[in-house]
C-alpha cells in the first residue's frame, strides 16, 4: 500500500514541474543593457510570476537615477505569449525632487526557432529634469532584443 501512495505522489509532484515554463529576454548595445524574466503557468490564462529584471541606459550619468532601474512582478503591465510572438510591456516609474521619472520598456518579437523569439525593443524614458519645454514627451531609444520561453 505505501508503494501505492508513495508513486501516486511521486506522479503528482512529476506532474506540477511540467505545470510551468518561463519566459526571458536581453539585449546589449549602445543605448540600453537590460535582461527580464518570469515564470508562466501553463493553464489559467497563463498568468506570469516572479517578473525580475534589471536595465541600465547607457550614455546617462553615473548616479542619475535613471540609468539603473530593477523591475519586479508590479512593473510587467501586459504581455503576450504563444507559437507565433512574445511581448511584454514593462513600466516603471519613481519620484526625484517632487517630479515623476519613468521609463517604458516594450519588447515586440517574432519566433524564429522553437521557444526562441527575435526582434526590437523600444526604451520610452522620462526624465522630468530635462523636459524643458515642459511637453511630457519621451525620449525613445530602439535596439535589438533575444528571448526565449519554455
Amino acid at each position: 500500500m505505501r508503494t501505492i501512495i508513495c508513486s501516486a505522489i511521486l506522479l503528482l509532484s512529476a506532474g506540477a514541474a511540467f505545470a510551468s515554463g518561463g519566459i526571458w529576454c536581453s539585449a546589449d548595445d549602445k543605448a540600453a543593457k537590460f535582461e527580464v524574466e518570469a515564470g508562466v503557468t501553463r493553464g489559467m490564462g497563463g498568468p506570469t510570476f516572479n517578473f525580475r529584471g534589471d536595465l541600465e541606459i547607457l550614455g546617462r550619468p553615473d548616479g542619475e537615477s535613471l540609468r539603473k532601474t530593477v523591475f519586479e512582478d508590479s512593473n510587467l503591465t501586459q504581455y503576450w505569449l504563444d507559437d507565433k510572438e512574445l511581448r511584454l510591456n514593462i513600466y516603471h516609474e519613481h519620484e526625484v525632487a517632487q517630479h515623476i521619472n519613468s521609463v517604458e520598456l516594450t519588447i515586440l518579437t517574432k519566433t524564429t526557432d522553437e521557444g526562441v523569439y527575435d526582434g526590437r525593443y523600444t526604451l520610452a524614458i522620462y526624465d522630468a529634469a530635462a523636459d524643458k519645454d515642459q511637453d511630457g514627451k519621451p525620449v525613445e531609444v530602439t535596439g535589438k532584443v533575444s528571448c526565449g520561453a519554455e
